[in-house]
């Protein structure tokens, strides 16, 4: 069964960056679509971003859309979330995601979609 583990969260400024890592205990994430998710203390999770397994299909929440670029090396079997220009609105445990599709298909941001899941890595962003 496909293990997922995200890296990288922390505490940073406003306006700082964090970059989020998604290792799979398999080699290859070839036929998995990944995406991200965010859960804020009392709020439902949230798709924050999700990518297709050849990477060609990649969307973005409107919230995060020119801030966070999303990733992956299929051959190393990580995914990988750039978050730049933060803000304390982005503070969340931030989660990966993956589910098996075809080449093109993302996922999308419906948390149902996926059947694999990190424990997640908590984002804290505050002055």
């Amino acid at each position: 069964q496909l293990q997922l583990v995200e890296s990288g969260g922390g505490l940073v400024q406003p306006g700082g960056s964090l970059r989020l890592s998604c290792s799979a205990s398999e080699f290859t994430l070839d036929y998995y679509a990944i995406g991200w998710f965010r859960q804020a203390p009392g709020k439902e999770r949230e798709g924050v971003s999700c990518i297709s397994s050849n990477g060609e299909v990649i969307k973005y929440a409107d919230s995060v859309k020119g801030r966070f670029t999303i990733s992956r090396n299929n051959a190393e079997g990580t995914a990988y979330l750039q978050m730049n220009g933060l803000k304390p609105e982005d503070t969340a445990v931030y989660y990966c995601a993956a589910e098996v599709g075809g080449p093109s298909y993302s996922g999308g941001f419906d948390p149902d979609n996926y059947d694999y899941w990190g424990q997640g890595t908590q984002v804290t962003v505050s002055s």
